[in-house]
């Protein structure tokens, strides 16, 4: 392909419309998602070259279309396709003879050429590499973090012949300030994403098993992790919950990819199961602070953050909710507060300005407002002697920190 018509991008989420913004500097950009209330909600402001909308119509005389839809899990943590196999349906109807179809939804190695290059092929009776061409090249956006933004983050750019393979990088070439990184397959530009998220669950996971460890043997865990990073090659992780829609997801992808293959990859298990398994620990950490044997007793427990990460609004499979469920189950009257989430149906008001008192005080995700909280400010909230459970060692007056 020599000249760009119009680029269709297909799904606005936090990765899919700073795409869409970025490329209307340079080429005529239509914007679908099926929501209507999150068009609707984009288009409130105007855009420059860019139109957005949720019929499908609009992307018909596009030549480049780049598919960024949701990869979930399901409830068996098992991949999810749905969101790509109907997104691909969608493009079929429309694409035409040269046309590139990029990805760039996190999935296993062979997503791509193995189950959305045949939906293309099937629907619009094109052939594959000869009347239409794919790309690969994965989103790396941190939500929550403007200095891991598109134009900053080097784009991995992969085609399904180098001809595709050069275009697709010219192409984020235009965006990217931060430069690309060419690979010679869409699965190694696959493989390459998909690892990098579960590089950092394993990591994660075994900070949380030393700090699991640490506290049956009764030594502060932060205190460990700081005397052993003046070593210069320790990696400075830390423990914690491990959520969201990328760390807690990308590795059952690859889990199950290399299942299908023969290998068990045992590390990359054990690790999701450490990491599922810290909602449960800090939850029997309450009951040890708590009396549990009066079914008539209850106890008023604040937990601060519900986001899946700090400084982000995204709540999607936020590891919190397990552990406020945890303690409803166990007759607490469990309160949460977080100043970046706007759900008035589950989220109480600043418990700090109420008159309101508790028995223990969570903090489960470090936003940087409660950074600024005194120690005299959970004194003021505690019905007795302050019980404070850290989980993010922000607090050096905390009863216990992870």
């Amino acid at each position: 392909m020599d000249i760009i018509n119009k680029i269709a991008i297909i799904g606005l989420g936090y990765v899919g419309f700073p795409l869409a913004k970025s490329f209307s500097k340079f080429y005529l950009t239509v914007g679908y998602d099926i929501d209507i209330d999150l068009v609707d909600s984009l288009n409130k402001k105007k855009h420059k070259n860019l139109i957005i909308s949720h019929d499908s119509d609009f992307i018909k005389d596009a030549n480049v279309f780049i598919i960024t839809v949701p990869t979930p899990i399901t409830k068996k943590n098992l991949p999810d396709l749905s969101y790509l196999k109907s997104a691909s349906e969608t493009v079929a109807k429309y694409i035409k003879k040269n046309d590139v179809v990029i990805y760039e939804s996190t999935v296993y190695p062979g997503v791509t050429e193995d189950i959305c290059v045949p939906i293309l092929e099937s629907s619009s009776k094109l052939r594959y590499n000869k009347d239409f061409f794919c790309g690969y090249s994965p989103e790396r956006i941190s939500p929550g973090d403007k200095s891991k933004c598109l134009e900053k983050i080097i784009k991995i750019t992969s085609g399904s012949n180098s001809k595709t393979a050069n275009f697709v990088d010219d192409l984020y070439r235009k965006i990217v300030k931060a430069g690309t990184y060419k690979v010679s397959s869409i699965k190694i530009a696959e493989a390459a994403k998909v690892i990098e998220n579960t590089q950092r669950d394993v990591n994660i996971a075994l900070m949380n098993e030393f700090a699991m460890m640490f506290d049956h043997l009764e030594i502060p865990t932060n205190e460990v992790l700081e005397a052993a990073k003046t070593k210069w090659n320790f990696i400075d992780y830390k423990p914690g919950l491990v959520g969201g829609h990328c760390i807690g997801v990308d590795p059952y992808y690859l889990i199950y990819k290399s299942k299908q293959s023969g290998y068990i990859p045992d590390l990359m298990s054990i690790s999701r199961k450490i990491n599922n398994s810290v909602s449960e620990f800090v939850i029997n950490k309450v009951k040890n602070e708590i009396d549990c044997s009066s079914k008539n007793k209850t106890h008023d427990i604040l937990v601060l953050g519900y986001t899946f990460k700090e400084n982000c609004s995204d709540i999607r499979n936020t590891k919190v909710s397990d552990i406020v469920s945890g303690l409803r189950k166990i007759n607490c009257n469990v309160d949460i507060y977080d100043p970046l989430l706007k759900m008035d149906n589950i989220m109480t008001k600043n418990p700090f300005k109420s008159s309101k008192k508790y028995d223990i005080v969570i903090l489960a995700v470090a936003h940087d407002v409660f950074y600024e909280l005194k120690k005299e400010d959970f004194d003021n909230i505690t019905k007795g002697n302050l019980v404070l459970l850290d989980m993010k060692n922000v607090y050096n007056f905390a009863t216990w920190k992870f």
